[in-house]
Order: C-alpha cells, then structure tokens, then sequence
C-alpha cells in the first residue's frame, strides 16, 4: 500500500486535512498517551483506491528538544513515505519555516506535493502562484474546513494505484503485538510448529514483515508478526525508528490483535499503551499472558490483575501459556476465532430492538432539564467490529453512563467477548 504524509509548520491544517481524508468514521490508529506528538496513521479510499495517510506534528524553528522529537518524528515519516503533501498556510502566506521545510524536502528523493490550504474563495486563488516559489511542480489549492479542491488531490494521488482487490471476506487475520522480548516470535513459532501446515510465505505490504498464511482444523488463516514496540525515548533510535509504524500498520490490516504480557516481568504501562492502539483501530482484542510457566501466581491472581489494569478492556478474552515449554499453546487458536466471530457478528434487528426495549424498561434514561431520551429505533449499520445505530429524540441528552449501560446490557445478552462494540446516536430526523 501506498504510504503518503503530511509535513509542515504549526497551524497550516494538517490534522483538519487529515481528518477530512481519512474521514471521521475511519480508524485513527495512533494518538498514544506518553509519546510528544507522534505520527498518526489512517487509511484513505479514495475511487476503490487506497493509500496510507501519516500526519504529524508541526516543524518550527527551534533546538528545543520538543521541537527535535517532532523533527525525528517527521523526518522518519518522510523517510517510509512514498509520496509527500507539504501543506502550507494559504491565508498567512510563507514563511520562515516553510522555507526550513522546502529545504528539507528538496535534499530527499521523494515526490512532493504542496498543498496550500485555507484557499476559501476565489480571491484567495489569485495568490496561488505565490507558492511556486517553492521550487515543487504540483500546487493544490485546498480548503480542509470546505471540502474544496481534495477531489483533484486525491486523483493525483491515486492516479497511477492499481484498484484495491478483495480479500478474502472470511479470512480471519490476526498480528501479535506487544513489547520487545515478549516472545511474540517464539508464540508465532509455537503454533507454526503444532500440527498445522503453512500455505504460503508472502511479502507484507509493510516493509521488512512476513504475513504466515497457514490452515488450522481445515480452515485458513492469516498470522503478521509485529516489530517490538518500544516506550518514549527508545523510538528515536536509528536501529528502531520504522519499528512502531510496521507494527501500527500490521494492526490496521488485523481482525484481531494478541497483546502478548510477559508474566514474569508483570503488566507496565507501556502494555496498556499497545492495547490502546488496538482499541483506537476498532479490532478485537486477546489477552496472551506468555511465560506462565517462570510464575508461582495462580490464574484467579492474574484475572484479578488483568481486570484491574486494563479496566478499559473488560471484554478482552485472556489466554495464560507458555511458548517455549509450549505449555497450553493449544489454547489461544480457539479464543483468537471466537473474537473473530463476535467481530463480525451481525444481529437481527428485532433482536436487537428486543434487548434495548426491556433495557429502557427496567432502567429509564435520567431526565435532563425536565427532558427525557426516547429511543425509537436499533439498528446495526456495520460489523467488524460491530456498530448500532440508535435512534433518539435528542441525542444530547445521552448521559455516558446511561450510554455505558446500554452497551452492558448488549454484552450481556449477546456474545460480544473479545470485540469492541460502537454505540451511534442520530436524532430521529436526522
């Protein structure tokens, strides 16, 4: 896949034009808590053609080590990259940094494109050969906040992409994700090695990775390892600068992602952080507690620890074993296909009407300055993972906690272990 980035000053409307690409509706993969700005990546489609879109932070003047961390962050967006958008201020006109930047972008091999936004009218597009002073062949003039121009800019984008061809809709696809030294590889290993026949070896579309297609009980499936990925400060390093975006690529293309814990180091932050990047890009999530057999705690101790760190993932399935004694290996294949299967698990509808019905019933939602939340209607609009509909009379007055109830109450009378769930609001009109 075609991997494009945004690069330029603060303010210019990266994140704006970002957004607008990838569409709100899309998975945003990386916004991690206790990396400084760091690269986010989507996925584009734009005419049954898809790209990966990388935004990141804006490049000022300055030797503050703020600024050098958004600079390596960027400079290791430009260097995976295959195509670059320099996006500048169409209102401010250039500046000093953008000059830093073009700079920058003319030392490197890559294509450029310089996208000028906040170009809202046609006395704005008066200014636009202003910009080829910057040296590049191809100008777009852009609005991010009106929609305007992304048409000619995703054409030239996509222009010499082949269509996206369809995979395989019941090919479940799986990666391992997790710290350095976890044991990924040897998990990988372990269930290569156990009675199953590899189908093929293919080229992933991330460089330097290995998607294992192999049958298991006659079906096939599709396993990608992942690089370790390592916390703040260690991501700078020149050995592991691709390392993070490989892995965060490797979950964008997964159904289901196994967070593998290393028992005997115990449960860190940095593993809340990984599984939060699973969450954020909408898969299924299992929890593989490796080297159980280096241990003396007893499952129930570790449920307990598990329920309380990752109490943002309650649904999560949880596997306890052992790769290298390969100690009940055969027990992850089992909860890896049952999360699939909620993944992609479709509800009839007067179920589903059924269920909130009852749930409104036992539990009005509270009222809200003398008003109260009705809800007319359930639908589900989409799987993997699955996503409801709910049509309501005001969906401001949706309190989070009744919202929260209304999932528990999904949870409890179907099987959705091991998937998030996505709850939407519209007003009946809407």
């Amino acid at each position: 896949m075609k991997t494009v980035c945004l690069i330029g000053k603060p303010n210019t409307g990266k994140s704006s034009l970002f957004n607008r690409l990838v569409g709100e509706e899309k998975s945003i993969i990386l916004d991690m808590p206790g990396i400084t700005r760091d690269r986010i990546y989507g996925t584009v489609t734009n005419q049954n053609k898809s790209f990966s879109l990388i935004d990141t932070g804006g490049i000022e003047l300055g030797e503050d080590d703020f600024q050098k961390d958004i600079l390596a962050q960027a400079t290791f967006a430009m260097d995976e990259a295959d195509l670059i958008l320099f996006v500048v201020d169409g209102k401010e006109g250039l500046g000093p940094s953008d000059y830093k930047i073009r700079d920058m972008l003319h030392k490197t091999d890559k294509e450029v494109l310089v996208v000028v936004n906040k170009m809202d009218n046609e006395k704005k597009m008066e200014d636009i050969y202003d910009f080829y002073e910057l040296g590049f062949e191809h100008i777009f003039p852009v609005s991010a906040s009106h929609k305007l121009g992304l048409k000619n800019l995703l054409d030239q984008i996509t222009k010499d992409l082949p269509e996206d061809v369809e995979e395989e809709s019941d090919l479940c696809k799986f990666c391992f994700i997790g710290r350095p030294n976890v044991g990924k590889s040897s998990l990988v290993n372990a269930i290569l090695n156990k009675d199953r026949s590899i189908v093929s070896n293919v080229p992933g579309t991330t460089r330097d990775a290995v998607d294992t297609k192999f049958s298991y009980h006659g079906k096939e499936y599709l396993m990608i390892d992942t690089a370790g990925m390592r916390k703040k400060g260690k991501i700078y390093e020149s050995v592991e600068k691709y390392s993070l975006l490989r892995s965060l690529k490797a979950i964008e293309r997964s159904d289901v992602c196994v967070l593998v814990i290393d028992a005997e180091e115990g449960i860190i932050e940095h593993d809340k952080h990984i599984a939060g990047m699973a969450i954020h890009a909408g898969k299924a999530l299992v929890l593989c507690v490796n080297k159980w057999d280096t241990v003396s705690e007893s499952m129930k101790e570790w449920q307990e620890k598990l329920k309380y760190e990752f109490q943002f993932a309650t649904y999560a399935k949880v596997v306890f074993l052992s790769a290298k004694t390969r100690k009940r290996v055969s027990t992850l294949m089992p909860e890896i296909i049952s999360a699939y299967e909620n993944y992609k698990r479709i509800v009839p509808t007067s179920t589903l009407n059924a269920i909130i019905q009852d749930a409104a019933f036992i539990h009005a939602a509270p009222s809200f300055r003398g008003r109260r939340l009705k809800i007319y209607f359930v639908k589900q609009e989409d799987a993997k993972p699955p996503k409801f509909v709910f049509h309501v009379n005001d969906k401001k007055l949706i309190h989070f906690s009744y919202e929260r109830y209304l999932e528990n109450q999904l949870r409890e009378n179907i099987d959705f272990t091991g998937t998030p769930i996505l709850l939407k609001f519209k007003n009946k009109e809407e």
